[in-house]
């Protein structure tokens, strides 16, 4: 069957790079390896539910074309859909399905866990690919990945090659002079609905939009940084929206700083990892004569 696509012959396979979550952060490491020659395919996850959408390929489910930093994602429902993306085109793709189902393509050269899902259990991602990356809380070398990347401001990027990362210490980085009170969170679970853009620039008390058909409203000033897209069935204790209060300083589109870092970081660690693991290969176990 020819390919949808206009390229009617295969480009050249291109490593192929898993990666766990459609978030901001995850969608830079997409960005990031995608322009080193990477083919990336964003696996999503609900939990946590994205909130800073216009820094993340997460909208691409719901039928809008995304483009972040000049590289462009594209919804896939179908293994069939994947390889027509991934081998026919450079753009990124996102898809609903999970890793189990995206193994039938071909062996992932690597699977990067940036779903953040900082307080839950993380499984072993290892084994699943030649190189399992872990980002943030919960990782540790050697039991659940095979390389992990710090994402804490401070620390972001820094490549954790034994040992585990830092744990999660329910501190938000701070935006301006403002921490953990730009955010609102849902106290219950519920269906939330709203009508408000993100960059729309809000009052204290304004309302941003309802749970469960009760108001959630903005906690500060400032420029609506991200909000959880309408229609979506929300948990318990999750970020609702989050409020950037540093006036012309606001920033809600393309990549952050922290995310950059990120990115960097997978990327470098990424090829330390498989340079590791060619070298073991090439030397091989030493025998004695």
């Amino acid at each position: 069957m020819r390919p949808r696509h206009e390229i009617a012959t295969p480009r050249r396979k291109r490593p192929l790079a898993v990666i766990l979550g459609t978030n901001e952060i995850a969608s830079a490491v997409a960005v990031h390896m995608n322009r080193i020659g990477w083919a990336c395919v964003l696996s999503h996850d609900a939990f946590p539910p994205v909130i800073r959408r216009q820094m993340a390929f997460n909208d691409c489910l719901y039928g809008e074309r995304i483009t972040l930093e000049e590289v462009e994602a594209e919804r896939a429902d179908s293994t069939i859909e994947l390889v027509e993306i991934l081998d026919y085109t450079t753009k990124v793709a996102v898809t609903p399905l999970q890793f189990h189902d995206l193994v039938a393509i071909r062996t992932a050269h690597a699977l990067v866990d940036a779903r953040m899902q900082k307080y839950r259990a993380t499984p072993d991602l290892r084994h699943l690919a030649k190189v399992a990356v872990g980002l943030g809380p919960n990782f540790a070398v050697g039991r659940n990945c095979d390389i992990a990347i710090e994402t804490k401001p401070v620390l972001a990027g820094l490549i954790i090659q034994e040992g585990a990362t830092e744990p999660a210490d329910h501190v938000p980085n701070r935006l301006g002079d403002v921490g953990e009170e730009r955010f609102a969170y849902s106290q219950k679970p519920g269906l939330w609905h709203s009508a408000v853009d993100i960059g729309v620039r809000v009052f204290k008390d304004f309302v941003v939009g309802h749970l469960n058909g009760e108001p959630v409203t903005a906690p500060l000033d400032g420029v609506l940084r991200g909000v959880v897209r309408d229609g979506l069935h929300i948990p318990a204790g999750v970020k609702l929206l989050e409020i950037d209060p540093r006036g012309r300083s606001a920033k809600w589109t393309g990549i952050d700083e922290r995310s950059a870092l990120v990115a960097s970081g997978v990327c470098r660690a990424i090829r330390i990892e498989l340079a590791k693991q060619n070298a073991t290969r090439i030397e091989g176990p030493f025998v004695a004569h």
